[in-house]
């Protein structure tokens, strides 16, 4: 019988991967809801190409719009909408699988509801476990939740990880985590031009097709630096397990050292579908449509240091992983400022570690324990940050 599956999150760019792994195995998954946050054409098309019982737009003064272009398809599914509606489609009792891709801190609520419903949850929202980590594994584990991350180096440490790991990962012999990171299209761009970078430039990503914002975020190592927070929830792993290594090529997806020496590390393509595929039928395996990778072909795979004083915004990750859980709030809710407001070419691209930094000085170290509590530390910082931004405009 196949499982049915929710998307919160279904126009974005993993949204529109898991739909094409889906209809690949329609042996083995249907749709049951999609979501978005306000592509009305896009979700109605996809609700009535893979007959989806449930739509849901964010916007809640779209669902008139969203039910006027199911029914010109054809389509008869269930439209909601606002929270209430991301709420309910994520704990539908129908559904095995719910995939949590809505980016950003909006997506925390959905996620949460999900996981307290003890759904196996396909985790694209790093933000989850950045800004509540804690109460995150705390809800999955209280619910029975299964958690399987995919994020391409998250899932590709799940992979390289042994059995039983969630007992420890030293008493399991790991030594190391290390995720890679492509360095992004500036990789090699001198300093001294990193004022000029435009919007367009940024989400240029040399290897992956990614939104835009996740593109700006990979471009100034961002992305990188939150993923090390969450790998660092996920995975139980202390800070001082955890580095990151830049690899251009996007190859090798992540690693995992043990004391004996051996360095496990998952390869492929960067196509998203691998990772997205593998966590959808695991512990089996599915085709999901890539291109498979060819060893004979590559010329090179290099491994560098990463550049902390070129992309600081790497730096700051690291500090608020090692500070304290708001600082890690303050640190994601000053950047998606800091990046919107550079995407509406508001700020330069070398001034968001500079907002970032300017907030994270005004994280304390105090402990997070509600919901409420991360929305209130997360709402403080955007309001700081947009004052930071307005001094230097």
């Amino acid at each position: 019988m196949s499982q049915a599956v929710s998307i919160l999150g279904s126009t974005g760019s993993i949204g529109v991967s898991t739909l094409d792994v889906i209809a690949r195995n329609r042996d083995k998954f249907h749709v049951l809801a999609l979501t978005a946050n306000s592509n009305v054409q896009k979700l109605a098309e996809q609700c009535s190409f893979h007959d989806a019982a449930c739509a849901v737009i964010a916007r809640a003064e779209l669902a008139n719009d969203l039910t006027a272009a199911l029914r010109k398809l054809g389509c008869r599914a269930k439209v909601l909408s606002g929270t209430e509606g991301l709420l309910e489609a994520a704990g539908l009792s129908q559904a095995q699988i719910v995939v949590a891709a809505i980016v950003g801190a909006v997506g925390l609520g959905p996620t949460l509801a999900a996981t307290a419903a003890g759904k196996k949850i396909l985790l694209a929202n790093k933000e989850s476990l950045v800004i509540a980590g804690s109460l995150f594994m705390q809800a999955a584990k209280a619910a029975g939740a299964t958690v399987l991350p995919v994020d391409s180096e998250h899932n590709a440490i799940f992979q390289s990880l042994p059995a039983g790991w969630q007992k420890g990962l030293q008493a399991c012999g790991v030594e190391r985590i290390i995720l890679t990171a492509s360095g992004g299209p500036f990789l090699n761009t001198p300093a001294s031009k990193m004022a000029q970078i435009t919007p367009g430039q940024a989400c240029k990503h040399p290897n992956w097709e990614m939104g835009r914002k996740i593109s700006v975020d990979s471009a100034t190592l961002m992305n990188k630096g939150l993923e090390l927070i969450e790998a660092h929830w996920l995975f139980g792993a202390d800070p001082d397990l955890l580095e990151v290594v830049v690899h251009p090529q996007s190859i090798v997806h992540s690693m995992v050292a043990y004391r004996d020496g051996s360095v496990l590390a998952q390869m492929g393509t960067p196509d998203m579908r691998t990772p997205i595929a593998h966590a959808l039928a695991w512990p089996e395996r599915i085709e999901a449509g890539v291109e498979r990778l060819n060893l004979t072909r590559m010329s090179e795979l290099t491994f560098r240091e990463p550049d902390l004083e070129r992309f600081p915004c790497l730096s700051l990750a690291y500090a608020a992983m090692r500070a304290s859980a708001s600082a890690a709030i303050t640190l994601n809710a000053a950047n998606e400022v800091a990046v919107e407001y550079f995407l509406d070419s508001r700020i330069r691209f070398d001034q968001i570690a500079a907002v970032v930094g300017q907030v994270l000085e005004r994280a304390d170290g105090t402990m997070v324990n509600s919901l409420e509590h991360v929305l209130e530390i997360d709402q403080t910082a955007r309001s700081y940050a947009m004052e930071r931004i307005r001094e230097i405009q």
